[in-house]
C-alpha cells in the first residue's frame, strides 16, 4: 500500500515538472471608462488575483487567472447625470502567452486572449434634484434596471519579468453592452505586479 501511495506521489509531481506548470499573484491599477460615452472621466480603481501558467515550450503557454477587478467611471455617464459609478467584478481572462529570453531569467512576455467577467458589487452614487442617491450599481432600484452583470471581451498585454518578479501592463475592450441597446461597453487599461511561484 505504501508503495502504491508513493507511486501516485512520484507521478504527480514528475507530471507537474514535465507540464511546466507555475503559479503567481499579482496585484495593481485599473484605470478604466466607458466607449460611446466621451463625457465620462475615467475611474481608478483595484485589480488583485491569482493565477496560473501551463508551458507547452520554451517559447508558448496559455495563463488564465482569476482576479478582483474595480472597474467604472464618474462625471457625466451615459443617461445618469453627474455621477460615480462603481463596478466590482469576478473576472477570469484565459490568455495565450509568447515568451522572449533576455537572459539572466529575465524575459518579455506578450499576451492575448479573451476574458469573461461578473459584477459581484458596486454602488452608484449621483445628485438626482440635489438630492444625493447611492443604488446598487447591479441592482434594480425603482426605474433603475441596474447595468449587465455579465461582461466579456478580449484582453492584451505586455510583462517584463525579473526573476520571479513581474511587471505588467494589459488593456481590455468589452464586448457585451453594460446598458441594453446603447453600445456601451467596459474598457480599461490595467497595471500589475506580480511574483512567480
Amino acid at each position: 500500500m505504501k508503495r502504491k501511495i508513493l507511486s501516485i506521489v512520484c507521478m504527480f509531481f514528475a507530471l507537474t515538472a514535465f507540464s511546466q506548470v507555475s503559479w503567481n499573484v499579482k496585484a495593481g491599477m485599473n484605470i478604466s471608462n466607458w466607449t460611446e460615452d466621451s463625457s465620462a472621466d475615467p475611474k481608478v480603481g483595484f485589480r488583485i488575483g491569482a493565477g496560473m501558467e501551463y508551458s507547452f515550450s520554451k517559447i508558448w503557454s496559455i495563463q488564465p487567472s482569476v482576479l478582483l477587478s474595480s472597474k467604472g467611471v464618474k462625471g457625466d455617464t451615459y443617461d445618469m447625470g453627474k455621477a460615480t459609478i462603481n463596478q466590482l467584478y469576478l473576472e477570469v481572462p484565459v490568455l495565450g502567452a509568447a515568451r522572449f529570453s533576455m537572459g539572466n531569467k529575465n524575459s518579455i512576455v506578450v499576451s492575448a486572449g479573451p476574458y469573461m467577467a461578473y459584477g459581484i458589487g458596486g454602488q452608484i452614487s449621483a445628485k438626482d434634484s440635489g438630492i444625493k442617491v447611492s443604488v446598487d450599481t447591479f441592482g434594480k432600484t425603482g426605474d433603475y434596471e441596474g447595468l449587465n452583470r455579465f461582461d466579456a471581451g478580449l484582453a492584451a498585454g505586455v510583462a517584463f519579468e525579473l526573476g520571479k518578479i513581474v511587471l505588467g501592463m494589459e488593456t481590455q475592450y468589452g464586448l457585451i453592452e453594460l446598458i441594453d441597446d446603447s453600445d456601451v461597453t467596459n474598457v480599461s487599461v490595467s497595471f500589475n505586479v506580480g511574483f512567480k511561484f
